[in-house]
């Protein structure tokens, strides 16, 4: 495409994409924005290489001959990013059809842009989102991620293990990540290393003496009551040497019943402060199970349905066209029609604003069109039941009637005093130029915790959520009625 722009003479042209995605992951209400630091890191950097160069140079078309000519390719050998891109900070609590990032500039620019945004922005949500969902069901109990083993590659057991930390786990088990971004890392034995001793004692036995300060044991190799008993008495042992035993690790069977057993034997024997820590196949729905039928387990060590983001495959993230502007002339909108008139895409230059409390609890959020601005009041439509919300001081609404298919009391979300907002998306690059400051993954993670503190709590539901209030500002959905219309009627 990029090579098409250039030989059909409109490389100056500019154009407005917008990253955004149709359904909020693992049938939740709510998504993670995660990856904007990587995506940075890649922006940074932008260029193509005199070796990526040959190898495109050496790429045939059906013909035999050279798929792309030396005029482009010495076109791109130059080209510098001078986009103007904006985006949603990390760990800012979205929802479905939401612009997460604005990519302003020349159109082969914004076009290259599109696999690499979608495919960081993609995965480290939907991996941020499904940590921040575990870490909820596992209430104030810490979650390591423990699914480097099964995840897609080593770029994304990585990419998995930074997402689930800024999510909200509190360590991981790969060591790489650790060293790499900073994250706390935890660990223990495997059970070959129990089969390798010739009995389960002896194998605690040779831990201890190797790492006396870092003793998990690993109970369930072959009788988990029998793993606790050894334990203890290894336990005892390190305790006599000055050492303290951590805890005990349950990676299969009765998880109640076991950790139940466990914490009365660990406790009769002087160790209250050893943790139970519970692994094995486990997700949100698991812990919030073991957790109600009165598990006692203190850590949780979640692996592969996190780290691969189990049971979804991926987030549906898109990367649509709004709008195209011919040098020295005026924004042109572009809309892409859809048999379902809910997935036609949304024409313009777009801004997230959401209207919270003076406390910061969110109330709702419009998408909005830049140069047309926010009603006052707000009113909010639902492009998918044509729903419309108004949000406005509470004088100023007093007087609105019923909108269709909406009751009174869910209509209008009124609020006192002066109006609380916040545009979300902010400055990220001004003409190819870094002008953000990336927080460090550590303030991110903290920002994914006051979000999910501020949000409704019916939309942090594991089971039936509500959905969150969000639409198209009334002028935006008008405009993109119109459009829809208009190309509904050239195309008969």
């Amino acid at each position: 495409m990029a090579c098409g722009y250039f030989k059909t003479g409109v490389t100056d042209h500019e154009a407005v994409f917008h990253v955004t995605f149709r359904e909020n992951p693992f049938a939740g209400q709510f998504t993670v924005a995660c990856g904007l630091a990587t995506a940075i890191d890649f922006l940074r950097t932008f260029h193509f290489t005199d070796t990526q160069l040959d190898y495109l140079g050496s790429q045939r078309g059906n013909d035999g001959k050279p798929l792309f000519d030396s005029r482009f390719l010495d076109y791109v050998r130059g080209l510098q990013l001078t986009c103007d891109i904006d985006a949603i900070p990390e760990g800012t609590l979205v929802f479905a059809n939401e612009p997460l990032i604005r990519v302003v500039g020349p159109i082969v620019q914004c076009q290259l842009l599109e696999t690499a945004l979608l495919n960081i922005f993609n995965f480290q949500s939907l991996i941020a989102t499904k940590a921040a969902r575990v870490c909820l069901a596992a209430e104030h109990d810490p979650v390591i991620e423990f699914g480097l083993r099964r995840s897609q590659g080593v770029d994304g057991g990585l990419t998995a293990a930074r997402a689930a930390y800024i999510g909200g786990c509190a360590g991981t088990s790969n060591l790489q990540a650790g060293q790499q971004f900073g994250i706390p890392v935890s660990g223990t034995q495997a059970h070959s290393w129990i089969m390798f001793f010739e009995n389960e004692r002896e194998a605690f036995e040779a831990y201890a003496r190797a790492m006396p300060n870092n003793c998990i044991f690993l109970v369930d190799t072959y009788n988990s009551i029998d793993g606790i008993r050894h334990a203890i008495e290894i336990g005892s042992e390190l305790r006599r040497q000055g050492h303290e035993m951590i805890g005990v690790r349950l990676d299969s069977g009765d998880g109640v019943a076991l950790s139940i057993k466990a914490r009365r034997m660990l406790d009769e024997a002087g160790f209250a402060n050893a943790k139970i820590v519970c692994s094995g196949d486990l997700d949100e729905y698991m812990i919030v199970d073991l957790k109600q039928r009165g598990a006692k387990i203190d850590v949780w060590g979640v692996g592969a349905k996190l780290s691969t983001g189990q049971p979804d495959a991926a987030l549906d993230g898109i990367y649509k066209l709004g709008a195209i502007r011919r040098p020295g002339g005026e924004w042109q909108y572009r809309i892409k029609l859809s048999e379902e008139s809910a997935k036609a895409s949304v024409p313009g230059s777009l801004q997230v604003r959401r209207f919270h409390e003076s406390d910061g609890r969110f109330m709702a959020d419009a998408i909005y069109e830049i140069d047309h601005g926010v009603s006052v009041p707000c009113e909010i439509v639902d492009p998918e039941t044509n729903h419309r919300l108004t949000i406005g001081d509470a004088s100023a609404i007093a007087s609105v009637g019923e909108a269709v298919g909406f009751p009174r009391d869910d209509n209008v979300v009124p609020y006192s005093g002066p109006a609380h907002f916040t545009d979300l998306l902010v400055p990220i690059f001004r003409g190819g130029q870094l002008v953000y400051q990336a927080p460090n993954i550590d303030k991110s993670r903290e920002h994914v915790r006051k979000q999910l503190s501020c949000a409704p709590p019916e939309i942090l539901r594991l089971k039936d959520p509500a959905p969150y209030k969000i639409g198209l500002e009334r002028s935006l959905h008008e405009l993109r009625s119109s459009l829809i219309s208009r190309a509904k009627e050239q195309a008969q």
